[in-house]
C-alpha cells in the first residue's frame, strides 16, 4: 500500500495500532508538570511559495502554526526551537527578516539547528505550559460547537495566490481551556477537524454551516480548504463564542446548508 492510499489520518493510526507511537490523539504532547510540546514542518513547494509569501511573514507563519497548536491546548508559550535548512545562496538578510518575523509573535527562539538543502524547509518545536489540556476526545451529546473567529480567509487568498498571517488565539485556547470539552485547531478544513472531535469523543457533530462567520472575500467553499488557525471547541455553554453546531448521540459530522447535508473537501498530506 502506498502513502497516496493509505492518507496522513491512516498513516498516524497505523503507528498507533503497531504500537509506534502513543498519544499522539491531540494537537500537542503533554508531559508531566503541565508542559505541552508540538512540532510543524513547513516545506518549500508543499506549504509555502516564496513568490507568494515574504520572508517575514513565513518566520510569523511557521511560528503561529505551532503556537496555535499551544492555543488548543489551553497553554502559554516558553519558547520556540527552529530547525532551518535552506540553499546556501540564501540572502543573509532575507534569513533575518525570517526570524524577525518569528519575533514579531513575542514568542523567543530558545535552540534550533541548520542545514543545507535544496529548498527551504522550517521545522519549529513550541513548548509551553496548561493547567488543563481539553483534548478530542470529551465532546458530549448536548455540547454546543463554537469557533473564535471568522473562517475561509486562507481559501480566499490562495484563490489570489497569496497567503494571510494565521491568527494568534492564545487568550481565547486559555479561557476556552477553562471548560471546553474537545477543543482543536483548524488547520486541515472544518470537516476534516471536526471529524477528528467525532472519532475521538464517540459523538456525533452536525455544523450548520450558514451559522459559521465567513472572512471578508471568502466563499463557502473555502471552509474546507484549511490553514484558518481559528479554534474548534466543543463547550457546555456557547456564550460570548460564535455558535456553528453540536453535538450529539451518533458519530461522525453532518455538515448542512441551508438544511440540506452537504459535503467540504478537506487537507491530506498524501492523498491526490
Amino acid at each position: 500500500m502506498k502513502l497516496s492510499e493509505l492518507g496522513e489520518l491512516g498513516l498516524l493510526a497505523e503507528l498507533e495500532r503497531r504500537g509506534l507511537a502513543r498519544g499522539i490523539e491531540n494537537d500537542a504532547a503533554e508531559l508531566p508538570g503541565g508542559i505541552v510540546v508540538t512540532q510543524d514542518a513547513l516545506v518549500e513547494g508543499v506549504h509555502f511559495r516564496l513568490d507568494w509569501i515574504s520572508w517575514r511573514d513565513l518566520g510569523w507563519r511557521a511560528a503561529a502554526v505551532n503556537l496555535s497548536d499551544l492555543a488548543a491546548s489551553g497553554a502559554v508559550p516558553e519558547g520556540l526551537l527552529v530547525s532551518l535548512a535552506l540553499p546556501a545562496d540564501t540572502v543573509v538578510e532575507d534569513v533575518l527578516s525570517l526570524y524577525e518575523g518569528m519575533a514579531e509573535t513575542d514568542v523567543p527562539v530558545i535552540g534550533g539547528d541548520t542545514s543545507r538543502a535544496e529548498q527551504v524547509t522550517l521545522s519549529v518545536t513550541a513548548l509551553g505550559r496548561s493547567e488543563r489540556v481539553p483534548g478530542r476526545g470529551g465532546a458530549k451529546p448536548g455540547d454546543r460547537l463554537v469557533v473564535t473567529g471568522p473562517l475561509g480567509a486562507a481559501g480566499a487568498a490562495f484563490r489570489e495566490h497569496r497567503y494571510v498571517r494565521p491568527p494568534l488565539r492564545l487568550a481565547e485556547g486559555r479561557a476556552l481551556a477553562a471548560h471546553a470539552t474537545a477543543m482543536l485547531d483548524l488547520s486541515d478544513g472544518l470537516a476534516v477537524d471536526a471529524r477528528h472531535i467525532a472519532s475521538r469523543s464517540g459523538c456525533r457533530l452536525v455544523v450548520d454551516l450558514d451559522r459559521v462567520p465567513l472572512a471578508a472575500g471568502a466563499r463557502l467553499e473555502d471552509l474546507g480548504f484549511g490553514e484558518d488557525y481559528e479554534l474548534l471547541a466543543a463547550v457546555p455553554d456557547s456564550t460570548g463564542w460564535h455558535e456553528i453546531g453540536r453535538c450529539e448521540q451518533g458519530e461522525g459530522v453532518e455538515l448542512l446548508h441551508l438544511g440540506t447535508p452537504t459535503t467540504l473537501p478537506g487537507w491530506d498530506h498524501f492523498k491526490e
